[in-house]
């Protein structure tokens, strides 16, 4: 079964979650994605487009929002939201059942498709070895880094401190990089999602950043979503679209 139908089939619908979930059938379905996940650039020579997904949350609805940048620029060319029925409970470690669903729904709105999308959580750095950005890459079958605000598993050992890089580790296996991509800033930790290697992931994500901590697709997708979150609280439920 592909990682496309697995999903839908059983956590993309609200039903999905009933009684008989199963928190730890949920971590054994990640460490089986995380067997499909493609460690090796498969992005096309040259970067035109890259994007960023985040999602926001108000009462039982999930708003996405997906920006798409011109690379070289980092000016916004397209963006798309998506509200929907938040149809799974906050679970850590298992964010991306969560988040997938209106993040695919906004994705699939887009018209310029970007080359790769950085989303707002982990990928490969994570407890399970398939967290959000690595999830949803084999879901829609492209280019995906993760970048989160926190870490959660691994030991931090600094690799080149005069570039402000450290590796994150874990049973000695390299599953992440640790960043200060601003002087004075918490670090964000980069993971590989899918079908970006590691090394890429540092680059691209460094090329992203500017003047926010978190690089500009991010950060974009976040001020979008959160200006739609504010639009459904302004609007009655009859009235809202996005």
């Amino acid at each position: 079964m592909s990682p496309r139908v697995f999903v839908e089939k059983n956590y993309m619908h609200e039903k999905a979650v009933s009684p008989k979930f199963s928190i730890k059938k949920a971590h054994e379905a990640q460490l089986r994605l995380s067997n499909r996940i493609v460690f090796n650039d498969r992005l096309p020579r040259k970067i035109r487009f890259v994007g960023g997904v985040d999602v926001a949350y108000t009462g039982e609805l999930s708003i996405s929002a997906v920006a798409v940048l011109d690379f070289d620029s980092l000016e916004v060319v397209e963006s798309q939201t998506a509200c929907c029925k938040t149809c799974f409970p906050y679970v850590p470690t298992l964010l991306s059942f969560r988040e997938i669903m209106p993040s695919v729904l906004s994705i699939r709105k887009l018209n310029i498709q970007p080359d790769v999308l950085l989303a707002d959580g982990h990928g490969f750095a994570h407890p399970y070895r398939c967290g959000f950005a690595s999830h949803l890459g084999l879901v829609i079958g492209k280019p995906t880094i993760g970048v989160a605000k926190h870490k959660l598993i691994g030991e931090t050992e600094s690799a080149h401190p005069e570039k402000a890089i450290a590796f994150i580790k874990r049973n000695g296996e390299v599953i992440g990089v640790a960043i200060t991509t601003r002087r004075g800033s918490k670090a964000v930790y980069v993971s590989v999602g899918h079908m970006v290697s590691l090394d890429t992931a540092v680059k691209i994500v460094r090329h992203c950043t500017s003047a926010n901590r978190v690089p500009e697709p991010i950060a974009k997708a976040h001020e979008i979503a959160t200006a739609a979150k504010r639009k459904i609280h302004i609007l009655s439920p009859d009235r809202i679209s996005l």
